[in-house]
């Protein structure tokens, strides 16, 4: 009979209190490696290792290792085994799961051993066992305690302490610690689709998901790169890409924060009033991925959207119609061939392009206004900058009003006014940080998006002839006031376009010099 065959079989068991702990030390290892040599000076024959990275808050069953170790003692009812211990406070840092989890060792025929600990079957071993039980969950506890008043008072001091958002990462910095920063490409990412939700650019957040699922580099939570609708949702509404924190279970109330925020307090307020306004509109498989006008042409009959559909041809073919589905409408059921009306929606757009002199002129008067605008921006600071003062004054007379008053319900009225007054004055300190930083990059991000409109009024078309869904949708809602009306004998009723193209009509033809007098 070899050595292996008569010598003990044992397992190991180790643990760690997190993946962190795995990752970047090497508690694992050692503990194995422990272990090892005291089966080795024990003459014990190590069958498995079973490694655990999670607390499991006490409770064994929440750790996957101990759940491997308990079914593979399961699966030999037969056989004695020794389970290794690096320390007593790996079988559970909870007293009532500790006294279990022995339990169902000896059901199996498991004997515990570790390494700075001797079990004794005794009165008085079970005893020093079950005390020291009982200091491990105290630890914890106390361990715990600790944590939750260090995160108490960082999340007081404007410091976010809890799991990151998308377009945030932590980073070790100096005399603060912890400290989130951006983690681009997903913050500039999420930075447009606030602000393409607040401008309207993305009507609703269905939009906003599209827009999400599009971009290669922003994590997806769902198999074929596809979000949830409430991670959308979860994005929107959360105050730190305001530059805000706040720890509802621990009732600290929203306050400025000490990381950088995505997006402006207005920008986040806007977003916000445009999410209660309206409910989230149902996602379809395949609303307008063929149908480029789908939602924005309408019956001239009944002045309903007209609908989109593919029919099938004798030779197997497939042939996209758009048609009026309104039952009783002198149109219903008639079909309109989709090259037909995306073609002559096209020659539409192609004529909204204004005479390049007039266009010339227009782009010369802005940027005058723009230079205007600027040369004001000293008198708006010192506006600002009064009205804070005056926001500040407001605020210190409350708090004096609130150390004098006696009565609860004066107390909570001023405290609402405080909450508002500060509301107040982070949008001036928003507003006078953005009007000093307009000499630098800001305003120049600002010129090139000014470019980039001027040349879309220039020349609408160019926009739409790029395919893409999302600036097709675009042209269509900043050059038509409303909703294309098609006559399928007569095409395109003549468009109510936005002012700016209204504007430019007087170019071409239209535009005649005065005539002399006499």
């Amino acid at each position: 009979m070899t050595h292996e065959q008569t010598a003990v079989p044992a397992l190991i068991y180790c643990r760690v209190s997190s993946k962190k702990q795995t990752a970047e030390g090497a508690g694992l290892e050692s503990q194995e490696h422990r272990c090892r040599q005291y089966a080795e000076t024990k003459g014990y024959n190590v069958e498995a290792v079973f490694p655990d990275d999670v607390s499991g808050g006490g409770d064994f069953m929440k750790r996957p290792g101990m759940v491997a170790l308990l079914s593979f003692l399961d699966a030999q009812p037969g056989k004695k085994y020794v389970i290794i211990f690096d320390d007593l406070k790996r079988l559970a840092r909870d007293t009532s799961f500790h006294l279990k989890l022995r339990k169902e060792l000896a059901a199996r025929n498991a004997r515990p051993e570790c390494l700075n600990f001797k079990f004794a079957d005794t009165p008085e071993g079970e005893f020093i066992e079950t005390i020291l039980a009982a200091q491990g969950e105290l630890e914890r506890k106390q361990i715990g305690r600790q944590t939750a008043q260090k995160m108490l008072a960082r999340i007081e001091a404007g410091y976010w302490v809890f799991r990151t958002i998308p377009s945030y990462r932590y980073k070790q910095t100096r005399g603060e610690g912890k400290l989130l920063v951006r983690d681009e490409p997903v913050a500039s990412i999420v930075q447009e689709a606030f602000e393409g939700f607040a401008s309207g650019r993305f009507p609703n957040q269905v939009d906003v998901q599209r827009f999400l699922e599009a971009q290669p580099e922003f994590p997806k939570q769902l198999p074929g790169c596809k979000l949830r609708l409430q991670k959308v949702t979860d994005i929107l509404t959360h105050p730190l890409y305001a530059g805000d924190v706040q720890a509802v279970k621990w009732n600290v109330a929203s306050r400025k924060g000490r990381h950088e925020p995505l997006v402006s307090r207005a920008t986040f307020n806007k977003v916000q009033r445009r999410i209660a306004e309206g409910a989230r509109a149902p996602r379809r498989a395949n609303i307008g991925d063929d149908f480029a006008l789908r939602g924005y042409v309408c019956c001239d009959a009944c002045e309903a959207p007209l609908r989109s559909c593919y029919t099938q041809g004798g030779s197997g073919g497939r042939y996209a119609y758009y048609l009026c589905h309104t039952k009783g409408c002198s149109e219903y059921g008639k079909s309109i061939r989709r090259e037909q009306l995306e073609g002559e929606f096209e020659t539409l757009l192609k004529s909204l392009r204004p005479a390049m002199p007039l266009y010339r002129i227009v782009r010369d008067m802005f940027w005058d206004a723009w230079e205007q605008r600027n040369a004001q921006s000293g008198q708006s600071r010192k506006s600002l900058a009064n009205s804070l003062r005056k926001i500040e004054s407001q605020i210190d007379t409350f708090v004096d009003r609130i150390g004098e008053a006696s009565s609860p319900a004066a107390i909570a009225a001023y405290e609402r006014k405080i909450s508002a007054l500060e509301e107040e004055r982070l949008l001036a300190e928003e507003k006078l940080t953005g009007i000093g930083a307009q000499n630098g990059g800001k305003d120049r991000e600002a010129k090139e998006k000014i470019e980039l409109s001027l040349a879309f009024l220039a020349n609408p078309w160019k926009l739409w002839e790029t395919g893409d869904k999302t600036l097709r949708k675009l042209v269509l809602r900043l050059t038509f006031l409303e909703r294309l009306r098609y006559c399928r004998s007569e095409g395109h009723r003549t468009p109510q376009v936005t002012v700016p193209f209204t504007f430019f009509e007087i170019s071409g033809e239209k535009c005649q010099m005065v005539p002399r007098r006499g």
